[in-house]
């Protein structure tokens, strides 16, 4: 295939919900339609189940949630689909919003019994500032759900998104069974398969066909008659302009953990979906298809291979065509690298990949220097500003329990924070030298213990911090003198990993407080030099 071809077919996309909506249960349901899996798995895994493919650290699968974003690609009908799986829970937000800032569609799941839940909204608005084209799925229609119809005024009331119904439910919560499909004016009639690890058998027929008939509740028929009839009148007829455009979402209706409707979402999502889009540099979109390659890192995971210790920065292609072994310039230094270790991602499971195209998410290995938000790039003009910043809100001090294993602790603490979601702080006037963690949320540390222990044998104890805000010192120019500062009681001055000053508030009066009483310092909700960056409250 052309270059021009080879981007035309890719669809980078993100799956996005409230948590508990069925998210990484349609996922791995992708997955399987898309042939990239035997058997799908379940999230919540009993003795005996698989496990999915995206929650592939040992916690995930444990707690039955997702706490780190996954890239997901393989090939279906013709696409080269680049799926990443997103945590749902606010704590872990942050990965998720680095994770949109490479995506150019969004697949929002929605629980049909619940509506619009809090993060499905906050997610939602960071969509909608991005200018990210969403698809919507009312998920779990196997159980009672909602009217069908309340649910489509509810996003246009909430979200301010002018619904198309393209799958219709027939049924609701046990009577569930198929969906009508209003583009093809097909009904799909679904039968449950064990654990809904295999594909559901499907049947396909007209609304009056014996067999459908004959299989659904002429109630379910009647009512779904209603409600198409209804809609033909007043529903907003599909507009894929209005939809790339963020002002239209197709909406489909299913359930994920039977396999119903899942198939038909996937093909009118790839079909309809939006192809690669330019990203900025310096306030300009850099064409696609431009002849020189550039792509930015927006996630850093460690430890994905245990064995080797290895840590991979995950890049969006952005322009031209990325080759093995080919030179390029990290614009934020100026340093040349050679990208030698370039995987293609599948959870866990990676492999070498030789070329990308715009809208692949890559892997590279080997380069500690890399940082969350670095462009990479053969021209060194291209600077990529996509990086949303996020000010940490939770603190918490941590310790080695066990001092014969201190290089052990000291090697995990390093490779964590290399990662970029939680940071070290050190007090100023600490006694001893007991590093301070701070995240956007305390799951995070959570996840940082249980990662020290068990990737690195690291014995740690975390103890909560009083603090709940943090500001960078600014002495506009002039040498620091932290003498002079009038600091309330409660505040405590620290140094981040770049040796800037920071200040730790209880609460957001004292931060107040400060400014009034400390004149000529200013306070930053981020290091100066990130100023610029968007700032993101979770």
């Amino acid at each position: 295939m052309s270059a021009h071809q080879e981007i035309k077919r890719r669809r980078t996309f993100a799956i996005i919900s409230h948590p508990d909506a069925g998210k990484t249960t349609l996922t791995e349901k992708f997955l399987l339609y898309g042939g990239a899996v035997q058997l799908a798995g379940a999230v919540k895994t009993k003795k005996n189940q698989r496990a999915t493919t995206s929650d592939w650290m040992a916690l995930e699968r444990q707690r039955g949630i997702s706490v780190s974003s996954t890239v997901l690609q393989f090939e279906y009908g013709g696409f080269a689909v680049n799926l990443l799986d997103t945590p749902g829970h606010k704590d872990f937000s942050e990965d998720t919003y680095r994770v949109l800032t490479a995506v150019d569609a969004a697949l929002m799941v929605i629980d049909a019994a619940k509506g619009i839940e809090p993060q499905t909204k906050k997610l939602f608005e960071v969509c909608r500032h991005r200018g990210i084209p969403i698809f919507t799925f009312m998920n779990k229609c196997d159980r009672p759900t909602r009217e069908p119809l309340a649910l489509l005024d509810e996003l246009e009331a909430e979200l301010g998104l002018r619904p198309t119904a393209v799958a219709w439910p027939l049924g609701n919560g046990p009577t569930f069974r198929a969906v009508y499909d209003r583009h093809a004016g097909e009904v799909h009639l679904f039968e449950k398969v064990p654990g809904g690890a295999f594909r559901a058998p499907e049947r396909v027929g007209g609304l009056d066909d014996a067999i459908i008939r004959d299989r659904l509740p002429s109630e379910d028929l009647e009512r779904a008659r209603e409600e198409l009839e209804m809609l033909e009148l007043v529903g907003e007829a599909f507009d894929r302009e209005a939809v790339l455009a963020g002002e239209q979402t197709p909406v489909f209706f299913g359930s994920a953990v039977n396999n119903f409707g899942v198939q038909l979402l996937l093909d009118k999502f790839l079909g309809w979906s939006a192809e690669p889009a330019p990203r900025r540099s310096k306030g300009e979109p850099v064409p696609v298809d431009a002849p020189t390659f550039s792509g930015f890192i927006f996630k850093i995971q460690a430890n994905m291979d245990p064995k080797h210790r290895d840590r991979i920065a995950f890049m969006r292609v952005c322009s031209g065509v990325f080759e093995r072994d080919m030179w390029v310039v990290n614009t934020r230094t100026g340093r040349k690298h050679r990208l030698s270790s370039s995987q293609k991602l599948f959870g866990r499971d990676r492999e070498t990949v030789d070329k990308a195209w715009p809208g692949d998410i890559i892997g590279l290995i080997g380069h500690d220097e890399f940082a969350i938000g670095d462009t990479l790039a053969e021209s060194a003009e291209i600077r990529y500003e996509e990086m949303p910043r996020f000010p940490p809100e939770c603190f918490s001090y941590i310790s080695n329990v066990n001092k014969s294993a201190d290089k052990k602790f000291r090697a995990g603490l390093t490779q964590l924070l290399k990662e970029g979601v939680v940071q070290a702080l050190t007090l100023k006037h600490a006694v001893s030298p007991v590093p301070v963690l701070a995240a956007v949320g305390p799951l995070q540390f959570d996840v940082f213990k249980y990662r020290l222990e068990s990737e690195y044998g690291a014995e740690v104890r975390m103890e909560p911090a009083p603090w709940t805000a943090i500001r960078w010192l600014d002495f506009g120019g002039r040498e620091p003198d932290f003498d002079s500062l009038v600091l309330p009681a409660g505040v405590s001055l620290a140094f981040d990993s770049h040796e800037d000053p920071v200040l730790l508030f209880p609460n957001d009066w004292l931060v107040k407080f400060f400014d009034e009483k400390n004149e000529g310092v200013q306070l930053h909700a981020l290091p100066p030099d990130l100023e610029s960056a968007p700032v993101v409250a979770l």
